[in-house]
């Protein structure tokens, strides 16, 4: 065992390589070239050295709502899963996205050294950093004759930083065959797991006024921006009324000209529940905002979206994972615990499936979603060698932690 974990070490310099190479190319979940340039090259690294099993699949394109109320379809890059053993007696999923939060025109593109450890750059954290912890822990692994008793299933997404709209159904039914999961999102900013975790709902609201000329016949126009105005106000008004429930107003637009009543105006926001029941709550409380606003002459407000993410809370499979995770951390001298956190991500979708997993088992950086994101280097390794002395452990006594699965 100690030689394998060793022997990552020496993985350090081709690691820091691979990943200033995936870094500056960009990956933002709308371009798709650049999204299926990094699924190219990864998916033939994982063959290369894992002699696994590819498949390349298709997702349905992206829906976004324009202010006229219109939709517009975005094409996403491609889905991969990649596979091995899958009669073994442990099934093990893991997961990982190629996107990145940076569209195509980000100013963001380019690697630079902060200090001798710290390299700042585009998805450096979240999460190409994660994506080669996953292969280089798998390529250790399979060095072990414990391989054999575990089959693992790697899924590659293009659109987790959307909220896994088009693979979500895919992650699903993967967590189904599965008895464990394992996300390579970045460690929390004090370097811990992410425990219980948020749910989340995209919504965005379109209101329809009158337009009018604003000089000669203001009185004619119904004013979409006023009304969406109150809208805002009225959603933003629900914060603190519910434990743990949060609503972000993100985008809002509307009008076309100074000169003209507006009739027409969009606004999109994100809610954040702490239990499924918050869901419920939100919807009734939406549901009679959107009828004040209807009263209004002339007005018309209509909703998109909805939740596509449950809250992940840890029932007792979750737990004695997280555990197994923290002993292995403190074997290897870095104990980790485990803390609530308001983000989310596809460990959400897989908790909801049934699939007990940890979902922060990727670097250690921070500021990301920001131009200064960047990655602890040596943490490639160190998280490198944890997944692959988690799968060993897990690999020791699979029967205890294989579950029914039909």
């Amino acid at each position: 065992m100690n030689s394998l974990l060793n022997s990552i070490n020496e993985r350090q310099i081709p690691l820091t390589e691979t990943l200033v190479k995936l870094a500056e190319i960009n990956s933002g979940t709308l371009n798709r070239a650049g999204v299926n340039q990094i699924g190219g090259l990864l998916s033939e690294m994982f063959c290369a050295r894992l002699n696994c099993h590819h498949q390349q699949l298709s997702l349905p394109a992206y829906t976004l709502i324009r202010t006229d109320g219109t939709a517009v379809e975005h094409p996403l890059g491609d889905l991969h899963i990649l596979s091995k053993r899958p009669d073994a007696p442990l099934q093990v999923l893991l997961t990982g996205h190629l996107d990145t939060v940076f569209p195509e025109d980000s100013v963001f593109q380019q690697c630079q050294w902060l200090d001798e450890q710290t390299l700042q750059g585009p998805g450096v954290s979240d999460m190409k950093g994660g994506l080669l912890v996953m292969l280089e822990a798998l390529a250790a692994f399979e060095q072990s004759p414990l391989a054999q008793r575990i089959g693992w299933t790697v899924i590659l997404n293009p659109d987790e930083e959307i909220g896994s709209p088009s693979s979500a159904s895919i992650l699903a039914q993967q967590a189904e065959l599965h008895d464990l999961g394992m996300i390579y999102e970045p460690a929390l900013p004090n370097g811990q797991l992410a425990g219980e975790r948020k749910g989340s709902g995209n919504f965005t609201a379109i209101i329809a006024g009158v337009a009018a000329h604003a000089g000669r016949e203001h009185h004619r126009g119904r004013n979409a921006i006023c009304a969406m105005a109150e809208f805002i106000t009225a959603v933003d008004q629900l914060n603190g009324l519910r434990d743990g429930v949060t609503i972000n107003v993100g985008i809002v637009d509307g009008g076309v000209t100074t000169n003209q009543v507006p009739d027409q105006a969009r606004c999109r926001f994100n809610i954040r529940t702490r239990i499924s029941e918050d869901e419920r709550w939100c919807q009734q409380q939406l549901h009679r905002i959107e009828e004040q606003i209807n009263r209004k002459e002339g007005i018309s407000l209509t909703l998109h979206g909805g939740f596509g993410r449950s809250p992940k809370q840890l029932n007792p499979a979750h737990l004695a994972l997280f555990q197994l995770v923290a002993n292995c951390s403190a074997q290897l001298g870095v104990p980790l615990s485990w803390e609530p956190t308001g983000g989310c991500c596809d460990g959400n979708n897989l908790s909801a499936a049934g699939l007990p997993n940890v979902d922060t088992l990727g670097v250690l950086g921070g500021n990301i979603h920001s131009h200064q994101e960047f990655i602890k280097i040596s943490s490639l390794v160190e998280r490198a060698r944890l997944t692959t002395l988690i799968l060993l452990t897990l690999a020791e006594q699979p029967e205890t932690w294989s579950r029914a699965r039909t």
